[in-house]
């Protein structure tokens, strides 16, 4: 089965899309499952540096603790590599999914992607609360805004 890859701001990262994900997780049969990859898949996650645990990398309106940090790809500063770290572990694993899902994007593709298909066919909305569900779209929306805020570098250097 293939695995996600965690990140790390500094290396290369390896783009996957919401179809791999849903590819990944249709092979898991049933919700038990599916938790335990997330969980492992969470685990997996290179640590994220406290002092990137910032107020401004902190995302509100989750019930957990969650931080991620878009930073530039340095192999290429078109794109974006994101790390993230949370203190549920359930959660740690969206974080994760999110972190693979959106780093190696450029701000202009991270901006376009839609997580919606991705949530419903992990059927998240089935086994997560409602406030956790909301935390997750919260989640989603601070690496978008973090992404807007760091923009295209070729549309400055104009």
């Amino acid at each position: 089965m293939q695995q996600l890859k965690a990140t790390r701001g500094v290396q290369r990262t390896i783009m996957i899309d919401i179809d791999e994900i849903v590819s990944i997780f249709e092979l898991l049969g049933d919700w038990e499952q599916r938790y335990h990859y997330l969980v492992e898949v969470g685990e997996k996650l290179d640590p994220m540096p406290e002092v990137e645990k910032t107020e401004n990398n902190r995302v509100k309106g989750c019930m957990s603790q969650v931080w991620v940090r878009a930073v530039r790809d340095p192999f290429d500063p078109r794109r974006l590599s994101y790390h993230g770290d949370c203190d549920t572990a359930i959660i740690k694993g969206v974080v994760a999914l999110l972190v693979n899902l959106f780093s190696g994007r450029s701000a202009d593709g991270i901006r376009e992607l839609s997580v919606d298909h991705l949530f419903e066919e992990l059927r998240l909305g089935e086994h997560l609360s409602p406030s956790r569900h909301f935390g997750v779209y919260a989640i989603v929306e601070l690496m978008k805004r973090q992404a807007a805020e760091l923009g295209d570098p070729s549309h400055e250097a104009a």
